[in-house]
């Protein structure tokens, strides 16, 4: 059929591909009907058009007819596309002249309906003669490619087509997510049908992938993106930060100090490890990683962001020396925090959602107090080598005292001016010695002083006395301003001049350095914070018959420490809420007789996040005392500064300093504490001393004062999840221990609250949760002679050039959890596959003996097929491998054990080299094989031969009734699913996924290892469930096919390009997203 009409010559050639298309679609009608269409010369149709005698056909009508383009209609253009181009190239046609439409698996295939097939591949014939004459002759291009390869994935697929892909001289990149190579088959027992160990197959492989010297491994790594085109792709890939560096030699004595035990993930959660750990004892690499998941809450949320958990699980292990080392590492008070602390870090426990939080300040000051008692005199830590620069500390409070700490750690020389005779700040002259004894205070400033620090008492700063220009006059290279708050702030009220009221600044460090105050016999304290509770402490160990306080809201608003309060409440302090002094009047003798105060309400919450307290109009009440003491607020002492140009004052009367640098209006002075943020409690005083130190030292080393906003983002807040101990017995809840009250003390200076036992103490820090893995202790950096561990390493990412990559990423076990009926959550001899592969492995947890939870070997042992496989609710899919693994674990149970084992399955599937003869190998050792799935696992017995069992109810459906059969042990086959980050990694490398979101390869018998991305490959169970010696053969043929492409050195690129029509494009972007 020819029709010579139109200026363009096309030839139209319908296949009937044997019987596949003539069957449901006559292609003798779809031939006319193309002879018709406009600028077809000839249509004809042929048996087979992808034979030789088929293609002959076209090249001979090309040059008879002077065709100028041609359609073929047949089969996919995955299969034959490139077959039709060649053709019609080798009769002297532009291959781009060339459109192939398909009529197969888009009609043939898919309709019942022979007319509305033969219809619908008409519309497809006329839609690719109308598309082809638009086609214009294209030039391919050739481009080098690049001659290394990347595969992903270290299962043994991957590590099979790395070491295909080395040995013929490749470079190949071998990129795996854990920390070590081996993928699943690592945790395996024996292999089927042979019953070969796995690790001793599998380790030399291991082994010599490590040592090739033409495999570079990326272990803990992850694709991020792949860019660029076959033969020539750029690839990103992320190396996680394992903290431990290559020099590790893997001797394990890291592992052997570190305090924290982390379930094993290997073990399948039976056992533990050690937060820094090897995967397992054959893994490659031999190098230690260490498992931290964040940022601990407690850690976190501590001001001075000390290591918490670090400190907190040595103490669980008796090792007290060690966590006081640890937490002396960022503050130099420990005894003193350990006492007065408002510990936010309890706040924020995770244990606090299970139970109570951890003591963690309790914890703090037993082991700084248990250094004492063992009569430990701790050595100074030796600083770093003499910087040769002086800096100048103006106050002795917590934050002078911790930057200078810091900074004579750091080789500085460091100066502490002190404006009262004795060192401490408001440590000192605030916190009465019921709660911080001058003996504790005092010992802790000594050994901050014994890092070389000099400390100059009596020495205010002033015109009159020390001088800003006189210190660098005096050769300091840098001054920081610890002020703190020395003076009250005034409430504002009628009377406040009378007799009797004082400030609780002044009234506290009269008591506090003289040891007398003059004290009313009825005192009232006006406040809610820490000053207030320690000023009517006070109160009533100098002499007062009743103190009370008075405070505008209510309790749970106050800003007091709880504990403190209720010392308080227990002392005799009476508390009146929602009050507020608005007058102050006189007694005959013209002092303070009574004080007038309004009652209030609550309102809104204001800037703080408490409610607003609100003056109840006309509601007054009046209380008789003699001694007023107002403890609102305090401000810093300033000024000395007012005239000094180079510093200003913030609305809030504090010293103006920069919140990142802490650097003032002058370069070379910084400021910190209380006068800069106003009234806060010792550890924030500590850390703002902190921040300043470090602003100093990099102000001294001449660096960027950017980077202190570096040093605020160490620490990012973020909630961890708790560690997954779904096969251990639930949390108990354990009482958190309790500080006991020193009989003695009464009401005196006698230090009122105790500290822990040794027992007390290694009882609470048990109840840790472990919640960020590695607690960052850093015992093990002092145990690593290689000096390996680095715990300030971060992730990296590399960029690679390579010609081909290969996928070999692996699957995933079925989650057993999805089927509560089998009672795996409930029942710890239930057991996954994996489960017992490590149960009975002779470097498992249990050294290979095969036994149930209560230590005894089985009698009797049941292995269920199929779960989560051949179910529509789940995988519709068989797994193939299931049926053979299980009868592994019935060989292994019988070889191990004296139990009888049932094995519950659907249908036996042995269909490899040797499976049949090893299911009848167990058949003749008798197996017990019941056809039908069990529906369900319970412990409820029905006759005394079940009580204390397991009770496995199937459906026989050879016998045609329900069997109900007591066993001491189940073993559960899960099937194999696509690892769940299977669609984020098709989408980074440009794959498609089929069912259950498998990757699709580019045709399932002639392409089983290429994918529609050209240059890229497949292998193992990723792209679908398959044995060992499938894996192995696919990794094998994956190889192959890279090397195919990469040998050529060249590659000829598709000249076909996409064009963006701007008036039709919304920007979705959909497009270069998937």
């Amino acid at each position: 059929m020819t029709n010579d009409n139109g200026n363009e010559r096309i030839g139209v050639y319908v296949c009937r591909c044997g019987t596949n298309i003539s069957h449901m679609v006559d292609v003798e009608e779809v031939a006319r009907y193309a002879a018709g269409l406009p600028g077809v010369v000839v249509a004809k149709e042929y048996k087979y058009m992808c034979s030789e005698p088929g293609q002959e056909l076209i090249q001979k009508d090309i040059e008879e007819h002077k065709l100028d383009r041609v359609v073929v209609s047949s089969c996919s253009p995955l299969m034959h596309e490139v077959t039709f181009r060649g053709a019609v190239e080798d009769a002297g046609l532009n291959p781009y002249l060339f459109q192939m439409t398909n009529i197969r698996e888009h009609c043939s295939w898919v309709h019942d309906d022979r007319a509305r097939a033969t219809e619908k591949a008409k519309r497809l014939v006329r839609a690719a003669v109308l598309r082809v004459a638009r086609h214009r002759p294209l030039e391919e291009k050739e481009v080098p490619v690049k001659p290394d390869a990347l595969v992903v994935g270290a299962g043994i697929a991957g590590i099979e087509a790395a070491l295909r892909l080395a040995d013929s001289g490749r470079k190949v990149y071998l990129v795996e997510k854990q920390t070590s190579i081996g993928g699943h088959m690592a945790m395996f027992d024996k292999t089927f049908p042979t019953m070969d160990c796995a690790a001793c197959i599998l380790t030399p492989k291991m082994v010599n992938v490590g040592q090739h010297p033409n495999i570079e491994l990326l272990t803990y790594s992850e694709v991020e993106e792949v860019a660029g085109y076959v033969g020539n792709f750029k690839v990103k890939v992320r190396q996680k930060a394992r903290y431990v560096t290559p020099d590790c030699t893997g001797c394990g004595e890291c592992a052997e100090v570190c305090p924290i035990l982390l379930p094993n993930e290997f073990e399948q959660g039976h056992a533990d490890r050690k937060a820094i750990y090897r995967l397992f004892p054959q893994a490659v690499p031999t190098t230690f990683a260490i498992d931290k998941r964040g940022v601990p809450m407690c850690e976190e949320t501590c001001p001075i962001h000390t290591r918490t958990q670090g400190y907190v699980n040595l103490v669980a292990e008796g090792r007290f020396a060690e966590a006081l080392k640890v937490i002396r590492d960022v503050n130099p008070f420990p005894a003193t925090l350990g006492r007065v602390c408002h510990h936010p870090c309890e706040s924020r426990c995770q244990r606090g959602s299970h139970d109570e939080p951890i003591a963690i300040c309790a914890l703090k000051r037993f082991v700084a107090d248990w250094e004492v008692e063992q009569g430990i005199v701790p050595e100074p830590e030796k600083a770093e080598e003499p910087k040769g620069r002086r800096v100048a500390v103006i106050g002795s409070g917590p934050a002078g005292l911790t930057a200078a700490y810091d900074l004579a750690r750091e080789g500085y020389g460091v100066t502490v001016f002190e404006k009262y005779f004795k060192p401490g700040g408001l440590m000192r002259t605030g916190i009465p010695p019921f709660r911080l004894p001058r003996e504790v205070l005092d010992r802790e400033i000594d050994w901050i002083l014994a890092h070389g620090i000099e400390l100059k008492l009596n020495s205010p700063l002033g015109e009159k006395g020390l001088t800003l220009d006189r210190l660098f006059q005096d050769g300091y290279d840098a001054v920081i301003l610890a002020l703190g708050t020395t003076k009250g702030k005034a409430l504002g009220i009628p009377g406040e001049e009378l007799a009797g009221v004082v400030n609780c600044l002044d009234y506290l460090r009269e008591a506090n350095l003289t040891g007398r105050v003059e004290t009313g016999r009825t005192v009232a304290v006006v406040g809610g914070g820490n000053a207030a509770i320690d000023s009517a402490r006070t109160a009533l160990r100098y002499g007062a018959e009743r103190a009370m306080i008075l405070y505008r809201r209510t309790r749970p608003e106050m800003p007091a420490i709880g504990a403190e309060i209720e010392a308080a409440i227990q002392e005799g302090v009476e508390l009146h809420f929602l009050v507020n002094p608005v007058e102050f009047l006189a007694g005959e003798n013209g002092r303070l007789a009574r004080v007038r105060c309004q009652r209030m309400r609550l309102g809104e919450p204001d800037s703080s996040g408490r409610r607003r307290p609100v003056p109840i109009e006309d509601d007054f009440v009046e209380f008789d005392v003699d001694q007023m003491i107002l403890a609102i607020s305090q401000l810093p002492d300033l000024d000395f500064l007012v005239r000094d140009k180079d510093f200003d004052l913030t609305k809030w009367a504090t010293l103006k300093a920069d919140e990142h640098t802490c650097q003032t209006g002058r370069a070379a002075v910084f400021a910190c504490g209380d006068a800069v943020s106003g009234p806060s409690t010792v550890v924030e005083a500590m850390a703002s001393g902190r921040k300043a130190a470090t602003a100093v030292d990099l102000f001294l080393k001449g660096e960027d004062l950017s980077l202190m906003q570096l040093y605020e983002k160490r620490h990012r807040p973020q909630e961890l999840p708790l560690m997954d101990d779904v096969r251990r017995p639930e949390r108990p809840k354990k009482p958190r221990q309790r500080i006991s009250i020193n009989p003695d003390a009464g009401i005196s200076l006698e230090e009122v609250e105790m500290t822990f036992t040794e027992e007390q103490a290694v009882r609470e820090a048990e109840r840790c949760l472990v919640c960020a893995g590695c607690s960052d202790c850093r015992i093990c950096v002092d145990a690593c002679e290689a000096g390996a561990i680095n715990h300030s390493m971060t992730d990296t990412v590399r960029e690679l050039e390579v010609g081909a990559v290969i996928v070999a990423t692996g699957f995933e076990p079925f989650d057993v959890r999805q089927l509560p009926q089998y009672g795996w959550e409930r029942f710890p001899d239930v057991l996954t596959g994996l489960e017992f592969e490590r149960l009975c492995n002779a470097s498992g947890y249990t050294d290979g003996r095969i036994l149930t939870s209560d230590g005894r070997e089985p009698e009797a042992v049941a292995i269920l097929h199929c779960i989560g496989s051949r179910d529509e609710k789940y995988n519709a899919w068989c797994s193939r491998v299931c049926c053979m693994y299980s009868l592994k674990f019935a060989y292994l149970v019988k070889d191990h054990t004296s139990a009888e084992v049932f094995e519950f399955y659907i249908d036996m599937r042995a269909f490899g080299k040797g499976y049949e003869e090893f299911y009848k190998r167990l058949l003749a050792q008798g197996v017990h094989f019941i056809r039908g799935k069990a529906a369900e696992v319970t412990d409820a017995c029905e006759n005394p031969e079940e009580r204390g069992r397991l009770v496995v109810i199937a459906e026989d459906t050879l016998l045609g009734g329900t069997r109900r059969i007591p066993v001491d042990m189940v073993i559960l086959s899960p099937g194999l699913r696509p690892r769940p980050d299977a669609d984020a990694v098709a989408k980074t490398l440009h794959l498609s996924c089929m069912q259950g979101q498998f990757f699709l390869e580019k045709h399932p018998k002639l392409a089983p290892v290429d994918t529609a991305s050209d240059g890229i490959y497949l292998a193992g169970a990723c792209q679908g469930p398959k044995d060992i010696p499938d894996s192995v053969a696919q990794g094998a043929a994956a190889a192959a096919a890279a090397l195919s492409l990469l040998d050529k050195g060249k590659v000829v690129l598709e000249p076909i390009k996409c064009l963006i029509e701007e008036e039709l494009c919304s920007g979705c972007r959909l497009c270069i997203q998937n």
